[in-house]
């Protein structure tokens, strides 16, 4: 999406689209996130509070750390390694370089990377902006930002699931071309979900979704695979 086919960052690019995402966030927040909130409550299913399981940034972190353990597990079942130094002693810093190598270039291991540095972000940036969830909207017609708060009520803007499932999807989808499509679409339904689910504005989740594809790039640039045999694999 920002990288280009020998991985390098389009930072031009990024540069517009988050101009782009800015201005999409203050039109949303001055006029359309409430009109258009309202729309998309007439769709709220049961399968939304399914993803709203499902997809939580927890989850994501939790499933790509078990693949990345069942593939070492898989690997030094065809090679035991040595987790002593020279002088025959267990070395904590030898076993975590040996989990490091062996799973690298695994897809987990990237989504977990991905997921791991949206949330972060996503994180600071929830208490940094303090948006009030749409409940209040609804229950109290009242609507605001209480900055620097730590309370679930008002850490709305941006949407968790939103950019923890776009690092996590889209980084699927650049690993794995031939299934983008199914991965980058399932990313946007998740993405509208939370607005029908009725736990985030719009602008919520335009913003995730932003931080979560930015995210996916930057992260795939700097663990790109190294050179072996003349091409680069993931395991």
């Amino acid at each position: 999406m920002f990288l280009t086919k020998e991985n390098n960052i389009k930072w031009n690019v990024i540069g517009y689209a988050g101009i782009i995402t800015i201005v999409l966030v203050l039109l949303g927040i001055f006029w359309f996130d409430k009109p258009l909130y309202l729309f998309m409550r007439n769709f709220d299913f049961k399968l939304w509070g399914l993803f709203n399981a499902v997809f939580d940034a927890k989850n994501w972190l939790i499933v790509s750390a078990v693949v990345m353990l069942f593939f070492y597990l898989k690997k030094i079942w065809k090679q035991k390694p040595s987790y002593k130094d020279e002088k025959s002693k267990f070395n904590l810093l030898v076993f975590c370089k040996d989990i490091f190598h062996k799973v690298r270039n695994s897809y987990a291991f990237y989504v977990f990377c991905s997921v791991l540095t949206a949330g972060v972000i996503g994180k600071v940036l929830k208490i940094i902006i303090g948006r009030a969830r749409p409940i209040f909207y609804e229950a109290l017609d009242m609507t605001g930002f209480f900055p620097f708060s730590t309370d679930w009520a008002f850490n709305s803007m941006p949407s968790g699931h939103t950019f923890a499932s776009f690092a996590g999807l889209v980084m699927l989808g650049l690993l794995a071309p031939k299934i983008k499509w199914f991965t980058w679409s399932l990313a946007i339904i998740i993405g509208l979900s939370r607005v029908c689910y009725g736990a985030h504005w719009p602008t919520d989740v335009i913003l995730g979704a932003f931080i979560g594809m930015v995210t996916a790039d930057l992260v795939k640039a700097a663990l790109k695979s190294k050179l072996v045999d003349g091409k680069k694999q993931l395991l």
